[in-house]
Order: C-alpha cells, then structure tokens, then sequence
C-alpha cells in the first residue's frame, strides 16, 4: 500500500482506534484516550505490530495494559532523549510512524466495510430463503 492509496483522516484513524480500544474487559480500567496516544506515537512499533495490540484488546487483562502503556511510556522518554542527540533520524521515524498510523486505519476501515457488506449479504440471503418459504 503506497501513501498516495492512503484516502483517511488521521483524525478518523484516532475515531476508529479509540472505539476498538472501548472493547476491552469490563473489569479492565483503562484511559483509552491517553493508551491512544501512546500507542499511535509509539516510534518502535509498526503498523502490523500495532494493529495486533488493537486486535487483542478485548482479551488483555488489567496486568498486559499497565505494562503495555508502561513500556509506551519508557519508550517515548528514551526517544526524547534520542532526539537531543539525533534530530534528524528522529524525525523521519516520526514521518514513518504518521504514514503507517494513516496505513492502520486504512486497514481497519477496509474491514469494517467489508464487514458491513457480509452482514448485508448474509441479510439478503435470508430475506430470499424467507420469500421463498425456506
């Protein structure tokens, strides 16, 4: 996937992420807000990666996000520091990390449609069993 395929917001992508991350255990407390953040700035994930931890919330315990965003959280200090002493390779891994947040959500939004199209189908499936007695 080019960038030039890419046709998100990345606000959107935010939007998507954030209900995705709404999922997760009753008994889990989270600020998905501030887990957003971090995991969308994350700088040593890529958007597979990513999108395995989105994937996963509904199943994570208590214990796997505070040592997620614990780690999300050690990382941005550490390439803060980084950037003191390199700026620049800094800055393209920012410029890398926005396209692939832009390319995650992509993914995402394709399979939300695809999604809908297989509930639609599967709708007008059973409507024609039901006019045909079936």
């Amino acid at each position: 996937m080019s960038e030039n395929q890419i046709n998100i917001t990345e606000k959107e992508v935010d939007s998507i992420i954030l209900e995705f991350l709404k999922k997760h255990l009753p008994e889990v407390q989270v600020d998905e807000e501030k887990f957003l953040d971090l995991l969308k700035h994350s700088l040593s994930l890529n958007t597979m990666e990513k999108k395995r931890v989105v994937d996963a919330v509904p199943t994570l315990s208590q214990f796997q996000f505070d040592e997620l965003t614990k780690v999300f959280t050690e990382e941005r200090e550490k390439f803060r520091e980084l950037a003191k002493e390199h700026p620049e390779d800094i800055k393209k891994l920012l410029k890398k990390q926005q396209t692939e947040w832009l390319m995650l959500g992509d993914l995402y939004k394709i399979e939300l449609e695809n999604k809908k199209k297989e509930e639609e189908d599967k709708k007008k499936e059973e409507e024609i069993k039901k006019s045909l007695g079936l």
